[in-house]
């Protein structure tokens, strides 16, 4: 069993959300920076966590970063780039968002 990894998003990273998503939640169903984090961040965060060995390399030849690209519950999908600190934390440098059909938008 592979050890659970610690991981900590970066500025960068949250400098991207911010340009990303509007504050507050859109009247067209655009989930906002904070039903992002409630609802996208933690399964990025757990998916770094648990399965760094098994996400590809952003570079190849540079296993020390790695690229999630997935579907999330509110946004049609996400890229996501790591990079191994260091100190073996999983930092997150990079987060690209496509809003396009947001899917559960009006479950929030």
């Amino acid at each position: 069993m592979t050890a659970r990894r610690d991981v900590r998003p970066t500025s960068d990273f949250f400098d991207d959300l911010h340009r990303q998503l509007p504050a507050e939640r859109g009247e067209d169903g655009t989930p906002s920076r904070t039903d992002f984090e409630l609802y996208e961040l933690l399964a990025i965060l757990d998916r770094f966590a648990t399965g760094w060995e098994d996400l590809p390399p952003l570079i190849p030849g540079r296993d020390d970063y790695r690229v999630l690209i997935a579907t999330g519950r509110l946004v049609r999908a996400y890229a996501v780039h790591g990079q191994l600190a260091a100190d073996g934390v999983v930092e997150l440098v990079f987060l690209r968002i496509d809003v396009g059909s947001q899917l559960g938008r009006h479950d929030l």
